[in-house]
């Protein structure tokens, strides 16, 4: 322990805003105004229980609280909001899965929620089709519909890859990769054909945004973390690559910080494959579009999203307002949407700009109920974060670039600051502690 003190002294120092604002949270409940006739109050649907999706509903809690004639109900197939910028922690076994997600019903508490799949969206009757698994589909009439269903993951129709690539939107997906990555590792260490141990030891990552290298990174520690168990596999032997279209990883940091994380990874041993697409996936094999192929039996596809079949796979268009055009009662905020910015740009898919969205569309729709105009959404992105494994990060912060273990901190901080809850930022504290002075576990996976 001697040599982590100040790393878990940093750590907490980090979060300690954090878990005080989730206490405060605590301590000081909103309460729903009384008297507002729910047959009188208009009635509100939000479809999707993300980012921004809660943020629409926990706004709306504030607004009738201050007397808002409003009956808000929340539809999402899923009973938890899932920090997903976490997600890639998990798959590394850095994180246990449950302390990344918030019960919605928590997350929301005054707000009605219905769990289910939205299969269809009647604009003409003003409802909300939603199937719970009974015997009949049901429906929920709407005023006003917000749509935050965020996106899946998108294939472009390429063989192979939507059976055998594994995704990283779920916490299932996150145990499914884990467990996958250990279940080869047993494999190889009892294999002696060196070309089958070349492909059990191969690890693929397509896509050079955030995700594809969070993952990378995290499954190489993950590996390395737990080869002491596995002596019949030297340290030279895994192989992990990053096939990225675009001649540089991290486009949506400034350049030098995309060198940086380049720089740092490619001296741990990760191959970058730029300019380059996956064109196939084989049982044993990654094909690109050049026509080589990468010997694997793992490929983790974060190179494509879309929306869902709700919205047939296109982002709604809205207007700077958030309403969606063409719809006076139709809003969408989120990954789901195209929102413009005040250039016309459209703003870009990230948890921060989803959670300011949503309580704009909320305070909007609270301002057409009371017959007054929407306001258009503007917001500056307040900085980028990447994790990049092995206590190192980069970061961009209102212009101000950090990289290496003052990056980490400020990652761990801030992510830590905005996770649901005081009790979910203490458990994944005791988790990123516990992963300072023990290995990877080894338990979780293994028969999954």
């Amino acid at each position: 322990m001697g040599v982590y003190p100040w790393v878990v002294g940093g750590v907490l120092a980090g979060a300690f805003a954090g878990v005080l604002v989730g206490l405060v949270v605590r301590v000081l409940p909103e309460r729903r105004v009384e008297g507002a006739s729910a047959e009188a109050a208009a009635r509100v649907v939000v479809v999707g229980g993300g980012f921004g999706g809660v943020a629409v509903a926990r706004r709306f809690e504030r607004l009738v609280a201050r007397g808002a004639r409003v009956d808000v109900t929340l539809v999402s197939d899923s009973g938890f909001l899932l920090f997903t910028p976490m997600l890639a922690e998990v798959a590394g076994g850095a994180l246990e899965a449950q302390h990344i997600g918030a019960p919605v019903r928590a997350c929301a508490p005054h707000t009605r929620f219905r769990r289910g799949e939205v299969v269809r969206i009647d604009a003409g009757s003003k409802k909300v089709v939603l199937r719970t698994g009974g015997p009949r589909d049901d429906e929920i009439g709407y005023d006003h519909l917000v749509i935050a269903t965020g996106v899946a993951p998108a294939f472009f129709g390429l063989p192979g890859v939507a059976e055998r690539a594994f995704t990283l939107k779920t916490l299932a997906d996150a145990a499914r990769l884990r467990a996958h990555v250990l279940g080869l590792l047993d494999l190889a260490e009892q294999e002696r054909d060196p070309r089958v141990r070349r492909r059990l030891l191969s690890f693929v990552v397509a896509g050079g945004g955030f995700a594809g290298a969070e993952t990378v990174a995290e499954l190489f520690d993950l590996v390395h973390g737990v080869l002491r168990y596995y002596p019949g596999i030297t340290e030279d032997e895994p192989t992990f690559t990053l096939v990225h279209s675009g001649h540089r990883i991290l486009p949506e940091m400034p350049e030098s910080l995309g060198a940086y994380a380049r720089a740092r990874l490619e001296a741990r041993g990760i191959v970058f494959r730029f300019g380059v697409r996956v064109a196939e996936v084989a049982e044993s094999a990654v094909w690109l579009a050049d026509r080589t192929s990468i010997p694997a039996h793992t490929l983790v596809w974060t190179a494509g999203n879309k929306p869902g079949p709700l919205l047939s796979g296109e982002r709604l268009k809205t207007d700077a307002a958030l309403r969606v055009t063409g719809a006076a009662d139709v809003w969408a905020v989120g990954d789901c949407a195209q929102i413009p910015d005040p250039d016309g740009t459209p703003y870009p898919p990230t948890a921060q700009h989803a959670i300011r969205q949503g309580g704009k569309a909320a305070d909007n729709i609270a301002a057409v109920l009371a017959g007054r105009e929407p306001e258009p959404f503007v917001f500056r992105a307040i900085g980028v974060l990447c994790l990049l494994g092995h206590r190192t990060a980069a970061a961009e912060i209102r212009g101000v670039r950090l990289s290496g273990l003052a990056a980490w901190f400020l990652w761990r901080g801030i992510y830590l600051a905005k996770l649901p809850g005081a009790e979910k930022r203490v458990r994944v504290l005791s988790d990123w502690v516990l992963d300072l002075v023990f290995p990877r576990d080894l338990t979780a996976g293994r028969d999954a």
